[in-house]
């Protein structure tokens, strides 16, 4: 069986990456998502265990030394990470997954040494990232001052990832996405297997 494949996508917060990643979903057949583990409070309309697992600080602190996560990263006071053993399940499954995660977190599944397809979005412009955070209106000014100075050094991660979509048309960004999973699942080194399936049927020599 064709081990699955773990697509990685980050973004500067506020560059639209969840949205993106929901209308990936939808558009790709078979692709999954890596649902990660939470200390964060639920934003209105969120459900536990569909865009996140929200635990308490001592549930992380558990998994956390177990080494229970994949990756793990705290970012603006709430700590985020990926349970390893549910990834590998999936991948060992055949199934691809896509995992939603910050650039810490994608620089720690990168040192991990699990192979990955890493996709970095970025915004069509800073003012335009400025204006999707403040039209989000979740986070206070403070805050919002906060995530726009990361924003900057995270928007500097580019050059670290596979591929680099920019997320001026939700639509457009979502086919470009599409389209990197598409061809990556067409590599000879992972489609392979079926060749093989396909040559067994031709006639022998």
């Amino acid at each position: 069986m064709r081990r699955g494949t773990l697509f990685v996508i980050s973004a500067p917060s506020g560059s639209g990456k969840s949205s993106l990643a929901r209308g990936l979903l939808r558009a790709v057949p078979g692709l999954e998502f890596s649902v990660s583990h939470t200390t964060r409070p639920r934003r209105p309309g969120e459900e536990d265990g569909r865009e996140y697992h929200f635990v308490d600080e001592a549930a992380f602190d558990a998994m956390a030394a177990g080494g229970g996560f994949l990756e793990w990263a705290r970012v603006f006071g709430h700590r985020y990470g990926t349970g390893r053993v549910a990834v590998n399940r999936a991948l060992e499954a055949g199934r691809d997954l896509l995992l939603d995660i910050d650039v810490q977190g994608a620089r720690q599944v990168r040192e991990s040494g699990m192979p990955s397809v890493s996709i970095f979005v970025l915004p069509p412009s800073f003012s335009d990232l400025e204006a999707r955070l403040r039209s989000r209106g979740s986070e206070d000014e403070d805050e919002l001052h906060r995530r726009l100075a990361q924003a900057r050094r995270e928007a500097e991660e580019f050059r670290s990832y596979d591929y680099l979509v920019i997320n001026d048309r939700l639509e457009r960004c979502v086919e470009d996405l599409r389209s990197v999973v598409t061809a990556e699942r067409r590599r000879v080194s992972r489609a392979e297997g079926e060749a093989g399936r396909i040559l067994a049927t031709f006639p022998g020599r």
